[in-house]
């Protein structure tokens, strides 16, 4: 038998994720996993972020293996600075719109016979790229719907509603003690025609006509979640942490493909080295979150005041206007020495490195789920979309955070880096976050949950002929 007919006998998994870096890194990393369980692979980005790719990474960091491919579909958004996240309400909007076309054309593409491509067998969605479902039904292959998010966001997301904001909401499934101002920013709205709103209602409305729906998390994080999500969705797999699945995998030949839309500063790494365990509060707001230049003033002077070292990450369009150089010189002074200012950083190998004692995050749920891999105690500071019941939920159900005023004042900031760092309340939570740790360890070990629940989506559902 030769290499051709092996190549064609594979099954052809379509991977596309949403164009956010987070969603990327998430679905680049299943990718890989299924790749190791025997699946070719054709991994779909926008051209726009596979530019920021090859900008960030080096031109040939794309070249992939013959089973391991990168394709492109347009965006049809205007051109925009490659340093810079584009607008997510005109992003989302494409989407609904723009998206179904080209993505339907990619795939008879990948369908002729000319294409040196076995058929494409199935389609790993991103949750919040729906058209997808249109697109597998058209070819009756099985399309699964991956949601890089929590499994109480997820949830949150299939019951919308309107109220107020410290109205308790008991009527959501598996989910005690939720306020509304707990719930993911973009329903908390007055307008039926607010862009994000229609966008993650058309999500809702049409994640249950998948064939399976994969959440990143794991069982026993969220198991009175799941349990509730599971009645709605009959294949839902709780598959997570992706990071450390890949970590227990033989020798990964996809190890040189990166994840980073920006380019990674290692030289942090070295800095981190000179400084003593636990000892260094890592900040970082993600990809898409922005700030105030006062509110990037007030932070930083909490930080510096609270006397500890600090990593602080600012990436390119952090702040709101682009005046990322508005820090004095005696801001400069005050932290010399103690203080660490990067554009980006490699962040799993950053919460994983001894000296870090903190993290001090938007609550997005790649930062949060990294930092409960790390055992890393958190300073919550939620600014939208779904980081508020993140915050809620590391907070209060996992005893691992403390949330931050949104009105952010330096005093504020310099006493609650001084809790987490040194205070009895930072101390349980770091306690709590190390067996927080030991159970994602054990849910990606091989007879853990995870591992399992991977097994289970490969043989139930992507393989399925039913």
């Amino acid at each position: 038998m030769d290499s051709k007919t092996l190549l064609t006998d594979k099954p052809h998994a379509v991977c596309i994720p949403i164009p956010a870096q987070s969603h990327m890194t998430a679905m680049l990393k299943l990718s890989k996993l299924l790749h190791h369980e025997g699946f070719h692979i054709t991994f779909v980005n926008t051209e726009f972020n596979h530019q920021r790719f090859l900008k960030s990474r080096g031109p040939n960091s794309l070249d992939g293996l013959s089973d391991f491919r990168f394709e492109t579909i347009p965006d049809s958004l205007p051109p925009s600075d490659l340093n810079n996240t584009q607008d997510i309400p005109s992003l989302s909007n494409s989407i609904m719109i723009n998206f179904l076309a080209p993505f339907s054309n990619l795939l008879v593409k990948l369908n002729t016979a000319t294409s040196n491509n076995p058929p494409v067998t199935c389609i790993i969605s991103d949750g919040f790229m729906s058209f997808t479902i249109t697109a597998a039904q058209e070819l009756g292959i099985p399309i699964v719907m991956f949601f890089p998010i929590s499994a109480c966001s997820l949830m949150d997301e299939s019951y919308l509603s309107n109220g107020y904001l410290d109205t308790i909401i008991d009527w959501i499934p598996g989910m005690r003690d939720i306020r509304l101002r707990d719930l993911p920013s973009f329903v908390r709205t007055i307008d039926p025609n607010d862009v994000l709103f229609k966008f993650v209602i058309q999500v809702a409305e049409r994640a249950p006509k998948g064939s399976g729906i994969i959440v990143h998390t794991f069982d026993e994080l969220e198991q009175e979640v799941l349990e509730a999500l599971s009645t709605m969705f009959p294949h839902l797999y709780a598959i997570g942490p992706l990071q450390s699945l890949l970590n227990h995998s033989s020798i990964d030949p996809l190890e040189s493909i990166g994840y980073n839309l920006w380019k990674e500063e290692t030289e942090c790494l070295h800095w981190l080295n000179s400084k003593a365990p636990n000892s260094v509060i890592y900040v970082s707001f993600g990809s898409i979150a922005f700030v105030t230049p006062s509110q990037l003033v007030e932070l930083g002077w909490g930080l510096a005041n609270s006397n500890y070292s600090f990593l602080w990450i600012i990436r390119p369009d952090l702040v709101i206007g682009g005046e990322s150089a508005i820090l004095s010189p005696e801001f400069e002074v005050e932290i010399k020495e103690r203080g660490l200012i990067a554009n980006w950083c490699p962040q799993e190998e950053v919460l994983s490195h001894p000296s870090i004692g903190g993290f001090l995050t938007h609550s997005g749920w790649n930062s949060t789920f990294e930092s409960v891999c790390a055992g890393v105690p958190m300073l919550c500071l939620p600014f939208f979309s779904d980081q508020q019941t993140n915050c809620k939920y590391t907070c209060n159900e996992w005893g691992i955070g403390m949330e931050i005023d949104s009105d952010i004042k330096r005093d504020e900031v310099q006493k609650i880096v001084r809790e987490l760092m040194e205070g009895d309340k930072g101390k349980k939570m770091k306690k709590k976050a190390m067996e927080w740790k030991k159970l994602a360890e054990e849910a990606t070990g091989p007879l853990g949950s995870s591992s399992i629940n991977l097994k289970k989506l490969v043989s139930e559902v992507l393989l399925s002929k039913g």
